[in-house]
């Protein structure tokens, strides 16, 4: 009988560096706080440097003696990415792994400082760009990992490439799940990518998860920002009756970027009923997800936008 995966799971993690995007609070926080216990150094990646500075706060007490450092990062400016990437390779010898976590969900359409539409502009092309500017780093490290942190939502995602930014026409749940289907075709696309020029011993795996429905700020800034009462209570509703806690959220995020047997192109979530809660598992995903020629053009259209290509992967 299989084994349930825990925190306790998680190996230790000395001489270990991790990047994380948005963890100054939710699954990003709690999972800095474990792979800090466990020895690891960690970098919070935190737009707001106030919530960040609060955070490392509560890291520091909750992992006394952890090496953490909080730099600041966002991912709606591809020159804040660029200033962050330097920042972390001029300070930091090693990546073992970047878990983007960072993201937006169901928010009325507006842009990024580049002019992308800040759902698939934070969510994904960010964290292409911060992957591709660390990936040198990364296969330096070898035996690296990159995290990306998907969905369910990604099922109901589409790639508009003839409306990719939503300038025609814009709902915000479905800009949401183009994001998040995103997320899990760059997944996979740099692991067929790594797997092609390395074949037999890939220096960085490429590895995505999703936290199944878990109480965090995510679901609270939509409404916020659309000034909703009714809607704001609606997420408060269903993070109180429906949602599992950050920290269960965040265990599919610590396994994919700390299990020994993970491997590059798994996906992990929760075990539960319509993986909304439960601890992590090997979950599947649409056939959408993983098919290679959308993936390739997303893959092309990112570097068109970022100006980032991965050293020509």
């Amino acid at each position: 009988m299989a084994t349930t995966w825990t925190a306790s799971n998680v190996p230790d993690q000395t001489g270990k560096t991790f990047v994380i995007t948005g963890s100054n609070s939710g699954i990003g926080y709690e999972a800095a706080t474990i792979l800090a216990q466990r020895g690891g150094e960690v970098i919070l990646a935190c737009r707001s440097q106030d919530k960040g500075r609060t955070a490392l706060e509560q890291l520091r007490a909750a992992a006394p003696g952890a090496k953490t450092k909080l730099m600041k990062l966002d991912l709606a400016s591809l020159a804040s990415v660029l200033a962050f990437a330097d920042q972390v390779k001029s300070e930091h010898g090693r990546i073992d792994a970047l878990i983007n976590n960072a993201g937006l969900m169901a928010i009325p359409r507006t842009t990024t400082e580049d002019g992308f539409e800040m759902q698939l502009g934070t969510n994904h092309l960010g964290h292409f760009a911060l992957t591709g500017l660390l990936f040198g780093r990364l296969l330096e490290t070898g035996a690296a990992r990159v995290v990306n942190v998907a969905s369910q939502a990604h099922r109901m995602g589409k790639m508009r490439f003839e409306d990719l930014m939503g300038e025609k026409r814009y709902e915000k749940w479905a800009a949401y799940g183009q994001s998040k289907l995103a997320n899990l075709l760059f997944t996979f696309e740099l692991q067929r990518r790594t797997e092609k020029k390395w074949p037999g011993k890939v220096p960085v795996a490429a590895i995505a998860c999703h936290p199944g429905y878990a109480a965090t700020e995510l679901q609270g800034k939509g409404p916020e920002l659309e000034k909703s009462r009714f809607n704001a209570m609606l997420m408060k509703i269903g993070n109180g009756v429906f949602a599992q806690t950050a920290a269960m959220g965040a265990l599919p995020t610590l396994r994919a970027a700390t299990d020994p047997d993970a491997k590059s192109g798994d996906y992990y979530g929760p075990a539960g009923l319509g993986e909304m809660a439960g601890p992590p598992v090997k979950v599947g995903c649409t056939t959408a997800a993983r098919d290679p020629e959308v993936a390739k053009q997303l893959w092309q259209r990112s570097v068109e936008l970022t100006k980032v290509d991965f050293g020509g992967l």
